[in-house]
Protein backbone atom coordinates (compact mmCIF):
# COMPACT_ATOMS: atom_id res chain seq x y z
CA UNK A 1 0.00 0.00 0.00
CA UNK A 2 0.98 3.21 -0.92
CA UNK A 3 2.49 5.94 1.73
CA UNK A 4 -0.29 9.21 2.22
CA UNK A 5 3.30 11.20 0.60
CA UNK A 6 2.86 12.89 -2.71
CA UNK A 7 3.62 16.43 -4.53
CA UNK A 8 1.56 19.02 -6.00
CA UNK A 9 3.40 19.94 -9.57
CA UNK A 10 2.66 21.17 -13.01
CA UNK A 11 2.64 18.49 -15.78
CA UNK A 12 5.35 18.25 -18.21
CA UNK A 13 4.83 16.83 -21.57
CA UNK A 14 6.92 13.45 -20.28
CA UNK A 15 3.60 13.10 -17.99
CA UNK A 16 0.98 12.97 -21.30
CA UNK A 17 0.57 9.16 -21.57
CA UNK A 18 0.45 8.63 -17.89
CA UNK A 19 -2.59 11.41 -18.07
CA UNK A 20 -4.56 9.39 -20.67
CA UNK A 21 -3.58 6.07 -18.97
CA UNK A 22 -5.01 7.05 -15.80
CA UNK A 23 -8.47 9.10 -17.49
CA UNK A 24 -8.88 5.86 -19.49
CA UNK A 25 -8.51 3.39 -16.36
CA UNK A 26 -11.08 5.63 -14.95
CA UNK A 27 -13.19 5.36 -17.41
CA UNK A 28 -14.02 9.51 -17.70
CA UNK A 29 -13.94 12.17 -20.57
CA UNK A 30 -11.13 11.18 -22.73
CA UNK A 31 -11.69 14.51 -24.94
CA UNK A 32 -9.10 17.74 -24.44
CA UNK A 33 -6.55 16.15 -22.52
CA UNK A 34 -3.84 18.74 -23.31
CA UNK A 35 -0.89 18.09 -20.78
CA UNK A 36 -0.29 22.09 -20.37
CA UNK A 37 -3.25 22.55 -18.16
CA UNK A 38 -2.78 19.71 -15.97
CA UNK A 39 -2.00 19.58 -12.49
CA UNK A 40 -0.35 16.49 -11.09
CA UNK A 41 -0.13 14.70 -7.77
CA UNK A 42 2.81 12.68 -7.78
CA UNK A 43 3.98 9.80 -5.68
CA UNK A 44 7.43 9.46 -4.18
CA UNK A 45 8.98 8.05 -6.91
CA UNK A 46 7.65 9.97 -9.07
CA UNK A 47 4.47 8.03 -10.37
CA UNK A 48 1.28 9.70 -11.09
CA UNK A 49 -1.59 9.08 -8.19
CA UNK A 50 -4.12 12.00 -9.57
CA UNK A 51 -4.16 14.82 -11.87
CA UNK A 52 -6.95 17.12 -12.98
CA UNK A 53 -6.91 20.67 -15.28
CA UNK A 54 -8.78 23.60 -15.78
CA UNK A 55 -10.23 23.83 -20.00
CA UNK A 56 -11.00 26.71 -20.98
CA UNK A 57 -14.39 26.36 -23.77
CA UNK A 58 -14.85 28.65 -26.96
CA UNK A 59 -17.14 30.74 -25.00
CA UNK A 60 -15.01 31.98 -22.87
CA UNK A 61 -16.19 29.92 -19.74
CA UNK A 62 -13.20 27.46 -17.94
CA UNK A 63 -13.90 24.01 -16.33
CA UNK A 64 -13.08 22.02 -13.67
CA UNK A 65 -11.97 19.07 -15.39
CA UNK A 66 -10.44 15.65 -15.97
CA UNK A 67 -10.07 14.80 -12.06
CA UNK A 68 -8.73 11.12 -11.42
CA UNK A 69 -7.12 9.47 -8.79
CA UNK A 70 -5.84 6.16 -9.08
CA UNK A 71 -7.51 3.49 -7.38
CA UNK A 72 -4.46 2.79 -5.51
CA UNK A 73 -4.56 6.71 -4.21
CA UNK A 74 -8.09 6.69 -3.23
CA UNK A 75 -9.18 8.50 0.44
CA UNK A 76 -5.81 10.32 0.62
CA UNK A 77 -6.86 13.82 0.26
CA UNK A 78 -5.42 13.89 -3.23
CA UNK A 79 -8.85 14.45 -5.16
CA UNK A 80 -9.78 17.35 -1.93
CA UNK A 81 -5.86 18.99 -3.06
CA UNK A 82 -5.93 19.18 -6.14
CA UNK A 83 -9.43 20.95 -6.49
CA UNK A 84 -8.18 23.46 -4.05
CA UNK A 85 -5.09 24.38 -5.67
CA UNK A 86 -6.81 24.64 -9.21
CA UNK A 87 -9.70 27.12 -7.92
CA UNK A 88 -7.00 28.80 -5.97
CA UNK A 89 -5.62 30.08 -8.73
CA UNK A 90 -8.64 30.76 -11.04
CA UNK A 91 -10.63 33.73 -12.08
CA UNK A 92 -14.56 33.35 -11.10
CA UNK A 93 -17.07 31.98 -12.27
CA UNK A 94 -15.55 28.20 -12.50
CA UNK A 95 -17.76 25.45 -14.26
CA UNK A 96 -17.71 21.43 -14.07
CA UNK A 97 -19.96 18.67 -14.71
CA UNK A 98 -19.91 15.51 -12.93
CA UNK A 99 -22.58 12.50 -11.97
CA UNK A 100 -25.21 13.69 -9.44
CA UNK A 101 -23.88 11.44 -6.94
CA UNK A 102 -20.36 13.46 -6.78
CA UNK A 103 -22.50 16.72 -5.98
CA UNK A 104 -22.25 16.82 -2.35
CA UNK A 105 -17.77 16.51 -2.50
CA UNK A 106 -18.31 19.68 -5.07
CA UNK A 107 -20.14 21.70 -2.81
CA UNK A 108 -17.63 21.47 -0.10
CA UNK A 109 -15.59 23.63 -1.64
CA UNK A 110 -18.37 26.31 -2.47
CA UNK A 111 -19.94 24.66 -6.37
CA UNK A 112 -23.28 24.76 -6.76
CA UNK A 113 -25.64 22.75 -9.36
CA UNK A 114 -27.03 25.14 -11.94
CA UNK A 115 -30.57 25.11 -12.65
CA UNK A 116 -31.29 24.34 -16.81
CA UNK A 117 -32.01 28.41 -17.41
CA UNK A 118 -28.55 28.98 -15.38
CA UNK A 119 -26.98 26.97 -18.20
CA UNK A 120 -24.96 28.13 -20.94
CA UNK A 121 -25.98 26.83 -24.47
CA UNK A 122 -22.80 24.54 -24.46
CA UNK A 123 -23.52 23.27 -21.07
CA UNK A 124 -26.99 22.77 -21.97
CA UNK A 125 -26.98 20.75 -24.89
CA UNK A 126 -24.21 18.21 -22.62
CA UNK A 127 -26.33 17.89 -19.73
CA UNK A 128 -29.24 17.22 -22.54
CA UNK A 129 -27.03 14.48 -24.64
CA UNK A 130 -25.08 12.82 -21.23
CA UNK A 131 -28.72 12.41 -18.90
CA UNK A 132 -30.28 10.95 -22.71
CA UNK A 133 -27.18 8.83 -22.99
CA UNK A 134 -27.46 7.84 -19.33
CA UNK A 135 -30.31 7.01 -19.38
CA UNK A 136 -30.41 4.91 -21.39
CA UNK A 137 -27.57 2.93 -19.79
CA UNK A 138 -30.10 1.96 -17.18
CA UNK A 139 -28.11 4.26 -14.70
CA UNK A 140 -29.99 6.80 -12.00
CA UNK A 141 -27.59 9.16 -11.53
CA UNK A 142 -28.04 12.27 -14.27
CA UNK A 143 -25.38 14.88 -15.36
CA UNK A 144 -24.81 17.89 -12.66
CA UNK A 145 -23.32 21.21 -14.05
CA UNK A 146 -22.09 23.05 -10.84
CA UNK A 147 -20.42 26.40 -10.75
CA UNK A 148 -18.31 28.22 -8.63
CA UNK A 149 -18.91 32.00 -8.31
CA UNK A 150 -17.14 33.26 -5.17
Amino acid sequence: MPSDSFTLRPATASDEADIKTLIKLVRINPMDLDWRRFLLASTPDGGLAACAQIKPHADGTRELASLAVSPAWRGRGLARRLVEALIAREARPIYLTCRSGLESFYQKFGFRALEKDELTPYYRRLQKLANTMMKLGGGAETLSVMRLDE
